[in-house]
């Protein structure tokens, strides 16, 4: 049985996914050139990247954004494994926020004007935290359960005839 995400969960979820999905598709069709400058920033901010070739990084990067997306729009994924991904995904795209020179105010967290576009992906960490911090289905109704039996012990004396 697919259970579907809560109400509260369906328009995070819709307008990151959208985004992601969106970046994931094109990067899939990065000519060179473009391949070469998303590989270059990341490897100022993560030099270990250096050893992966441009085009391999890109189509990696994408695979990964379309991965991401796809969970995050598809309703058999629980709301908690999206977020894991999410808040994954999104703290690597804050780390090159913070990584590159030029994209903070000196000695501030408050972006430059060329920072903007990347200090944005902090809202995608933001709602993934959040994601991961949603009580699952199973512990709500264990709570709900142990409140009901609290009730009724007051109620009826110790006795449960619910």
């Amino acid at each position: 049985m697919v259970r579907l995400p809560e109400a509260r969960d369906l328009a995070p979820r819709l307008a990151t996914g959208a985004f992601i999905l969106n970046s994931g598709l094109s990067k899939l069709r990065a000519d060179q050139a473009t391949a070469q400058t998303v590989h270059g920033m990341a490897c100022v901010a993560y030099p270990f990247l250096e050893k992966i070739p441009a085009e391999r990084f890109t189509r990696l990067l994408a695979v990964s954004e379309l991965t991401v997306g796809g969970a995050l729009l598809a309703p058999f994924v629980p709301t908690r494994l999206a977020g894991l991904a999410l808040t994954g995904f999104s703290g690597g795209l804050v780390g090159l926020y913070l990584r590159i020179p030029g994209m903070r105010q000196q000695g501030s967290l408050r972006p430059t004007q060329d920072g903007i576009p990347m200090a944005k992906d902090s809202w995608m960490l933001g709602i993934g935290l959040g994601f991961l911090a949603t009580p699952g289905r199973r512990r709500r109704a264990a709570a709900a359960r142990y409140r009901h039996a609290a009730g009724c012990r007051r109620r009826h004396r110790g006795r449960c005839w619910c």
